[in-house]
Parts: C-alpha cells; structure tokens; sequence
C-alpha cells in the first residue's frame, strides 16, 4: 500500500529547489537500490556516475536542452553502459561470482563459455543495445527507491548522449551515457506539473489476463 501511495507522490519534477540537498543517508539507500538491480546474467553491465559539481553541472546544461533540473538538483545521476561485451569483462563478472560464492560449478563455466562463444562476435552496436536495456531496468528501481525515499527526480534522455560522454571522457571507459536522473525536492510554487492529476491508462485498457 504504502509502495502505491509514493508512486502515485511521485512525478516527474520539473522545477527543482536548488537550496534543498538529498540526505546521504537517502541518496545512498537509492544508489544501494540501484546497485542491487537485476541484469541479464548477472553482468551488471553499466555504471552510475554521481555529478555534484555546480561548474560540471553547468557544462551539462546544454547538452541536456537547457533543462533547469540540471542544475537546480541535488545529485545528477549519469546511467552509463558499456558500449561492448568483452571477454574480459564476462570473465570479470564470472570470476567475482565465484569469489564472492566461494564456489566454483561446472554448469557455471559452462555457461561462462557460452557467453563467451556468443556475445563477443554479436557486433558493438548489438551488445550497447543489450548493455543499455540493463541500465534502463537500474533506472527504474531507482526511480522507485527515491519515491520510497520521498525523493524527487526526473528521468531524461533528452540530451546528446556523444556530446555528454566527451564531456565526461566515458569513452575512454568503454561507456556511453543511456540515461540522466536528477534527484532533490520539487519547488512546488515553481513547478506547473506539481498539482496535476496523475493520468494512466485504466486496467482495463493496459492488463491482459490470460486463464
């Protein structure tokens, strides 16, 4: 009930009060949220890069169409995936299972090898693709975590993406931005969305049940 409640709280705030901070304690319960996501073989193939610089956030800017939540916000997270599936990388995420398990299963490599064999020679622009659809799910657990955390924020992708990642020399990190969430508290004088009502699609019109 209460998970409800905050999700139809929640909004995406279009004027942000820039003198109101994001607690630690929440933003890192929300990170934390983020960090726990599910990713298609446990990979977890991107990162989150957490800007509270004013001088980058002004660079940002621009690039992000001059959205004044750049800005005005507490934190501004970057979702970043990485822009290929490597054998190294597999294997990282493979070897850090088995330390953290402390056990090392036969059907476990074999499943490693499969991966091996296959996402490799799939073709850069077809891993991003899968890289970017697993950060997507981090963004939405977190946009859960700082409703439950009565944190506002506004999910973006309206900004150029090669532009962004110059700025934040992500290539050099085999990384390319896919996402952009702001986080801080709503201006509500300020933010023409804050007291509309909620519109969704009924039940009716959205679920399919099938007997």
């Amino acid at each position: 009930m209460e998970l409800i409640q905050k999700l139809n709280w929640r909004y995406a705030t279009k004027k942000m009060d820039p003198a109101k901070k994001v607690p630690k304690e929440k933003l890192g319960r929300i990170l934390e949220a983020i960090r726990l996501s599910p990713t298609s073989s446990g990979l977890q193939p991107y990162e989150v890069i957490v800007i509270t610089n004013e001088k980058l956030k002004e660079k940002i800017l621009p690039i992000a169409r001059g959205q004044s939540q750049i800005t005005d916000c507490s934190h501004l997270l970057v979702f970043a995936a990485w822009d290929n599936y490597t054998a190294e990388r597999i294997n990282m995420m493979f070897d850090l299972t088995n330390q953290v398990r402390g056990v090392k299963s036969e059907s476990w490599e074999n499943y490693r090898n499969i991966l091996l064999n296959s996402y490799p020679s799939r073709g850069e622009e077809v891993n991003f693709q899968h890289t970017a659809k697993q950060a997507y799910i981090g963004l939405g657990v977190g946009l859960v975590a700082a409703a439950l955390e009565e944190v506002d924020c506004t999910p973006m992708e309206g900004f150029d993406p090669k532009a962004l990642d110059e700025l934040l020399e992500l290539n050099s990190r085999g990384l390319r931005s896919v996402a952009i969430l702001p986080l801080g508290y709503r201006e509500e004088d300020k933010d023409w969305l804050v007291n509309l009502q909620k519109v969704r699609r009924e039940n009716s019109s959205f679920i399919t049940e099938i007997n």
